[in-house]
């Protein structure tokens, strides 16, 4: 999760169109901090770590709970108007929303299973309990799905061909055709084409949040979109992992750290009782999968050279 939550903060100086839509800026400054789209990974990440081999009820109450909880404990994290209200309301309920709030948050859905028809799965569920318009899930789970295919290890060519074979975004344009015109949108279907373009164009994690960036509009939701893409194929360096938790509160880094625990060990890593640290439980769920070692060292192959 660390490259959503990262391209948030970097993002975040520049939102409403305030950067002069350039890749030449400070990557971090004063005003770099996290937003309501890392608040939200973090919800939805625990909620799935918690709740991942229950039924899709269960997932779905989950989700709502975390999400609620994390909204209350960081209540001025920036929440667009119809999703504060959802946070407060007695009875919550999907509001047909098609706003990229789905697609920001997602980002743990591309880790977490081993198929991609599981992690559309979930990313939907993820979606569709605030998200629940077509265009909503759609970016969900198109986001969810760049995350699962670079981590295993595919191309950024084969990562285009299933986004617009699946879910039918026009990936044709360059980032230096949609910048020019391009201003703030918080739609899933104005957002979520031009991240993975990004991704597409960019040459590791830092280039390629600073080219999402450098298109404007809602730019720390497009790097975060983006910059989760971009982890699961380039990696992160540890630079970006320090600076990263230097600017997040130890609630936050309490799950980022479960999260991380989880990726090394795959579905065998189990909380011990008392939830203070992390075991091996070979008999807990599937073993580390053969794709996700595969992708880790087509990952390490890709940052070398």
């Amino acid at each position: 999760m660390y490259g959503a939550i990262l391209g948030d903060m970097i993002g975040a100086p520049y939102e409403f169109d305030r950067g002069s839509k350039t890749k030449d800026f400070p990557l971090f400054c004063g005003c770099s901090q996290f937003t309501d789209d890392s608040v939200m990974t973090i919800a939805v990440a625990e909620a799935l770590l918690d709740c991942r081999f229950r039924g899709d009820d269960d997932i779905r109450a989950g989700l709502v709970g975390s999400m609620r909880k994390w909204g209350g404990k960081y209540p001025d994290a920036g929440y667009g108007g119809r999703f504060r209200r959802w946070l407060r309301a007695k009875d919550p309920e999907p509001y047909g929303s098609c706003g990229n709030g789905s697609a920001m948050r997602v980002s743990s859905a591309g880790w977490l299973f081993d198929t991609p028809e599981e992690t559309r799965r979930m990313a939907r569920l993820t979606a569709e309990v605030t998200h629940n318009h077509p265009e909503g899930i759609k970016g969900a789970e198109a986001t969810a799905s760049a995350i699962f295919l670079a981590r295993t290890g595919r191309s950024k060519d084969s990562i285009r061909d299933y986004v617009v074979r699946e879910f039918g975004y026009d990936l044709s344009r360059t980032c230096d055709e949609i910048r020019p015109t391009y201003c703030h949108n918080e739609s899933c279907q104005k957002t979520v084409p031009e991240a993975i373009t990004a991704f597409l164009e960019g040459t590791d994690l830092e280039d390629v949040i600073r080219t999402a960036v450098s298109l404007g509009g809602d730019c720390d939701t497009l790097a975060c979109i983006a910059g989760s893409i971009a982890e699961a194929f380039y990696g992160v360096p540890e630079r970006l992992k320090d600076e990263c938790r230097s600017r997040l509160p130890k609630d936050m880094l309490d799950i980022l750290c479960r999260f991380d625990v989880f990726r090394e060990h795959g579905h065998g890593a189990v909380p011990d009782p008392r939830g203070q640290s992390f075991s091996l439980a070979k008999d807990h769920g599937k073993p580390l999968s053969q794709t996700r070692k595969e992708g880790s060292a087509r990952r390490e192959r890709r940052r070398s050279g």
